[in-house]
């Protein structure tokens, strides 16, 4: 591409953002790196009553989680109202658009008497100006809107990204409103005016902006500004087969961060909702990058699959950095009110224990140990606490005070003792790791001991 590619992310800041908006900007971000051009964050707040700054927060939050970084902005639509209000002035003076006086009473009787005569409700253009007609007088008292000047004929078409090749009929759009009676712009105008400042030339978003995109297209050539490519993408379902949204389903970005997830496998599993790359499931962001040309992009809606986040995590997992781990799972471990200092998960501790774990949290299920009292199910107590294997315990515990405190000198201890009282590694190894662990199953018995204090094993060795 001989042009400098420059695409967008715009959540509104009504809501966390969402898996959905989440995916969308994973598309945009890693098209524009593939192209070596810039991705640009712009909040859309001009929904007042219900955006607000923790919102805000949130999506920044959630990208920074996910790495999605931006080269320009965040870019305030608030902020820009004066020149919204240019724009749409320059465009009634151009005849291409116009105030409009109607009251939402009137608005509420003309939808009903169009549905009366089963006709598709729409505005019916009683203050668009034509050749020869005769506005209305001006109401006393009424703020006007400013309505845009739809074409009344011919096809608006452009080739989706994704969809292919889509047209729409004028004839089935009315007059848009683009600035509203306080003189906020709505959603079609403003982000026209931004992309447009912007230099955007590629816009990624949800299929649900299929039919905002003919009046964006009018508008776009109304004020002479090219026209960004678009890239409708498939919604994302659920579980229920219904559509992911902030009203219904939906998790935000940040809350998977709590759950345990680590972000480049979300990273990962985002990108294979709705776009692939041969058979390729696991793959780096640089190969993401590589890789994402805005080809194979799925034209079908995307299935939300709590499994197979699971098991992509979980072979992250397996292959992330220890020390990093040990601090995430130190976090989760005081989410559980447990108290730990910085440094006191040791990554030792995350290297014996990860491949067992789909997420953090299952990691500092294991970890909380180590850091807090255990109690074994009443069970298992009673099936692996024989009398017969208490002497042992005893005889272990006193072992284990004399002998030095790693992991070969600990087996070596519970070998003596096995052989000291006739058992097999099994009828000594569980009931050591009930007492101690509060689990009858866990890695080699002997690296999990070498890991506590040794006044804690000892401790809970004679508690039985």
């Amino acid at each position: 591409m001989t042009q400098k590619i420059r695409t967008r992310i715009a959540p509104s800041p009504t809501g966390f953002l969402h898996l959905g908006t989440a995916r969308t900007a994973l598309f945009s971000w890693a098209f524009a790196r593939h192209f070596g051009g810039e991705f640009v964050l712009r909040i859309e707040d001009t929904d007042v009553a219900r955006s607000t700054q923790a919102s805000v927060e949130q999506i920044l939050e959630a990208m920074q989680w996910l790495g999605l970084d931006y080269d320009e902005g965040p870019f305030y639509q608030m902020q820009r109202l004066e020149r919204y209000q240019a724009i749409a002035e320059q465009l009634v003076a151009d005849g291409k658009a116009y105030r409009c006086y109607c009251t939402p009473e009137e608005l509420d009787a003309m939808r009903e008497a169009q549905k009366a005569r089963g006709e598709k409700t729409g505005y019916d253009g009683r203050w668009r100006p034509e050749p020869g007609k005769v506005l209305p007088p001006i109401p006393d008292g009424v703020k006007p809107v400013i309505r845009f000047r739809n074409p009344a004929d011919g096809d608006v078409t452009w080739n989706d990204l994704v969809k292919g090749p889509i047209s729409i009929s004028n004839r089935e759009i009315d007059d848009l409103i683009i600035v509203r009676p306080d003189g906020v712009p709505t959603y079609n105008f403003a982000v026209v005016v931004d992309d447009w400042d912007m230099d955007i030339t590629h816009v990624f978003r949800g299929d649900e902006h299929v039919n905002n995109t003919p009046w964006q297209i009018n508008i776009f050539r109304a004020l002479g500004a090219p026209l960004p490519q678009f890239g409708h993408v498939p919604v994302i379902l659920g579980d229920d087969g219904l559509k992911l949204s902030k009203r219904r389903g939906a998790v935000s970005v940040t809350a998977y961060e709590e759950m345990g997830y680590l972000p480049e496998a979300m990273l990962n599993y985002l990108a294979r909702l709705g776009w692939s790359h041969g058979d390729d499931e696991l793959f780096t962001r640089e190969q993401l990058v590589a890789w994402f040309d805005g080809e194979h992009l799925s034209k079908s809606p995307a299935q939300w699959d709590a499994a197979k986040l699971a098991w992509v995590n979980a072979q992250y997992m397996k292959h992330a950095d220890d020390a990093r781990l040990a601090g995430l799972a130190a976090g989760q471990l005081r989410r559980k009110g447990l108290v730990v200092e910085d440094g006191q998960v040791s990554p030792a501790m995350t290297a014996l224990f990860k491949d067992r774990c789909t997420t953090t949290v299952d990691l500092a299920d294991w970890l909380a140990m180590y850091f807090g009292p255990v109690a074994a199910s009443e069970e298992d107590r009673a099936h692996h606490l024989t009398e017969a294997v208490k002497p042992a315990l005893a005889a272990l515990a006193a072992r284990l005070a004399e002998v030095a405190w790693e992991k070969t000198a600990i087996n070596q201890a519970i070998k003596d003792t096995i052989h000291e009282h006739g058992l097999k590694m099994p009828q000594l190894a569980i009931p050591v790791r009930v007492l101690v662990c509060g689990r009858a199953q866990t890695p080699s018995v002997d690296a999990v001991l070498s890991l506590f204090d040794r006044a804690t094993v000892i401790e809970r060795l004679q508690s039985f």
